[in-house]
């Protein structure tokens, strides 16, 4: 009896093995299967606008994408390879020059490519080339921009107010607040209060503030020869949609105005709805058994979420499993079911545990904690009342045998 027991323990223990060593086999099969969709290594660069057309003396600042397209994460380095006489260029970020970018693999990084003309420089059409180059110089990718300064009619007078900013595209989401830095000129001959206007869309609010103050203003005073700083504050409106929307300013004084378009893309708000239908985080489970619960998610937010993954957290020798084990797409106000599938370990004691969920979307991610209680098999209930009824036999029998005597 002892080596039937022992054989059977011993052939359980195969069992786990072989399945634990399957399921670890799957899962890498799978990731590895995803990483093979994209080459070993890939870099481009490229230029959001390669070719663009301004006034003479103006600045010049064109968002540059780089994608690492490999398998691998990388280094990127960044050079400028030509640029004309009478310019100054080279790459930054919101606030400084940089000369290299890490990117993960299959991702993307913006940075920004700025160019600076000399006062002297003509009308004309200039060329700036761009490289990237990993660290150890395998790969490289390179761009052109093309720079057209128009010729000055003639007759024409320099602008007396002039507004320039240095990025007139802020992109977030539906709920955030965006800050456009800008920078009003006063060439007018005097010192001036210039009006501060904006038309934007419907319901957005739109606010001037001076540069690093919290609060709002109408005016702004500028020396004659001097420029100063402001800042345009612009919340959009709750239920805008995803997209693209203009936003004008004005500035206008004695016989002297100017104006400039800013631009806000909104790419939507990232938010995600979890639970259960009747509101219930608790299951029933059997050791070495598979209980199941679903629970739904819900696409909340106005922008659509994209590889929605599942995580748990459990008790050691624990299974849990997902269907699906992931939802690719999920839009707006769209809600999918999930099925959560949870095996107690065989010789888990009785008595109740905690199994966390972990939903992770775009920029957002929300938690579910499940509790299941553990119960005994009904193997050993049975095993139990048949202990009790041969007792209980016996002692009746007991009582027979004592009662004769």
């Amino acid at each position: 009896m002892k080596g039937f027991l022992k054989g059977r323990w011993l052939g359980i223990f195969i069992f786990l093995i072989i399945s634990s060593l399957s399921f670890s086999s799957f899962s890498l099969a799978e990731g590895e299967k995803e990483k093979k969709e994209l080459p070993p290594r890939l870099i481009t660069i490229a230029p959001e606008y390669p070719g663009v057309i301004v006034d003479k003396g103006e600045e010049v600042s064109i968002d540059v994408i780089v994608k690492n397209g490999g398998q691998r994460d990388e280094d990127v380095f960044l050079y400028v390879t030509q640029i004309p006489q009478g310019w100054d260029a080279w790459i930054k970020t919101y606030s400084y020059a940089v000369s290299g970018v890490h990117v993960l693999s299959d991702k993307t990084k913006t940075l920004t490519f700025k160019a600076v003309p000399d006062k002297a420089t003509g009308p004309g059409e200039y060329i700036f080339k761009i490289k990237a180059e990993t660290g150890d110089k395998e790969l490289s990718s390179e761009a052109t921009i093309k720079i057209k300064v128009k010729e000055e009619k003639k007759g024409k007078r320099g602008k007396k107010v002039k507004i320039t900013t240095s990025y007139p595209v802020l992109r977030g989401p539906t709920d955030a607040r965006f800050e456009f830095s800008v920078e009003v000129e006063n060439n007018t001959g005097k010192d001036m209060v210039f009006n501060l206007t904006a038309q934007g869309p419907s319901n957005w609010d739109i606010n001037f503030k001076p540069a690093y103050e919290e609060k709002y203003i109408s005016s702004l005073r500028v020396k004659d020869g001097r420029t100063e700083s402001m800042a345009v504050e612009v919340k959009p409106y709750i239920l805008a949609k995803p997209g693209r929307y203009p936003i004008k300013i004005k500035v206008s004084g004695e016989k002297a105005e100017d104006q400039a378009e800013l631009i806000v893309i909104l790419t939507g708000t990232y938010k995600l709805d979890v639970g259960t239908v009747n509101g219930l985080l608790s299951l029933n489970a059997r050791q070495g058994k598979t209980a199941n619960i679903s629970f739904y998610v819900k696409n909340t937010g106005s922008a659509r979420q994209d590889n929605i993954r599942f995580l748990s957290m459990k008790p050691e020798n624990w299974k849990v499993e997902f269907k699906p084990e992931r939802i690719d797409s999920l839009n707006p106000g769209e809600m999918k079911q999930v099925e959560l599938f949870i095996t107690p370990y065989e010789q888990a004691l009785v008595g109740d545990y905690s199994v966390g969920v972990s939903i992770e979307g775009e920029k957002v991610t929300k938690d579910l904690e499940f509790r299941v209680s553990v119960r005994a098999s009904t193997v050993w209930g049975w095993i139990g009342i048949g202990i009790i009824v041969c007792v209980v036999v016996g002692l009746v029998i007991l009582f027979i045998r004592l009662g004769r005597r």
